[in-house]
């Protein structure tokens, strides 16, 4: 049975001051009644105090991104031991802003998710259309060719790893707004692309988060979509009490 998850990525937000600020802003107000697993992604110069901070909590901690070499001359860039030496398990890879402004590619995603996989990491993989492929009728084009050329190499018994992230760039700071029936037909959608590779087990097992600007006041419609397990949320995690509110539309 597949997992509810709430998971707030930070971008390039917080000091550690703020941070330490936010995280224990969060143990006082999550709800303790949640069967949700929530997940904070901090900076990766934050990491290390987000670990100690959320030790005693139901928090994980995500780092937001990692480099797909063990090591080597990568000035500035982060590895996969680096990441779990610290505590850190989970990694997102391939969100929106990495593909656009860093032109990150699917066939160096492929080669991160291996990574992650083999130092034995959950991986959270984002992906998702813009507003020209859905204006072009490509949406479902465009989220079937980046779930097959970033993820559909890895084995059978690799999915317990994977946490699945739709976004929908086109719904995110744009102006325009996904509703819950678009969420939910892309979701359902995505299952079956799954399901015709890998079998209906595992296409049932995974977790497909809804990353298209999540509020408090759209959460709850949102989640209770069929397909939709839970969201990865950009701005709203930054306030606790929005992000306590979010997680609370999961039940």
């Amino acid at each position: 049975m597949r997992n509810k998850i709430v998971a707030g990525n930070w971008k390039m937000h917080k000091t550690a001051v703020e941070t330490k600020q936010l995280l224990n802003e969060l143990i006082d107000k999550l709800p303790n009644d949640v069967e949700a697993q929530i997940i904070v992604a901090p900076t990766f110069v934050n990491l290390s105090l987000a670990i100690n901070v959320l030790e005693n909590s139901n928090i994980a901690v995500a780092a937001q991104n990692m480099h797909q070499a063990e090591a080597g001359a990568f000035t500035g860039e982060i590895s996969a031991s680096m990441l779990t030496n610290i505590g850190v398990q989970t990694v997102i890879l391939g969100h929106s802003e990495r593909r656009a402004y860093f032109h990150e590619t699917d066939a160096l995603l492929a080669e991160k998710v291996n990574t992650a996989l083999k130092h034995d990491m959950n991986v959270i993989f984002c992906f998702g259309e813009e507003l020209k492929d859905r204006q072009d009728n490509q949406h479902f084009n465009v989220v079937e060719n980046q779930l097959r050329d970033g993820l559909f190499h890895i084995e059978n018994n690799a999915w317990e790893k994977i946490i699945l992230a739709y976004e929908p760039v086109w719904a995110i700071g744009t102006g325009e707004t996904a509703t819950p029936e678009q969420a939910q037909e892309m979701h359902e959608f995505i299952r079956e692309t799954i399901r015709k590779h890998y079998g209906s087990d595992i296409a049932e097992d995974v977790s497909i988060l809804y990353g298209g600007s999540v509020k408090p006041d759209n959460a709850k419609e949102i989640f209770s979509k069929p397909d939709v397990d839970g969201g990865l949320i950009g701005g709203a995690a930054l306030k606790a009490e929005d992000f306590s509110k979010i997680v609370e539309g999961i039940r």
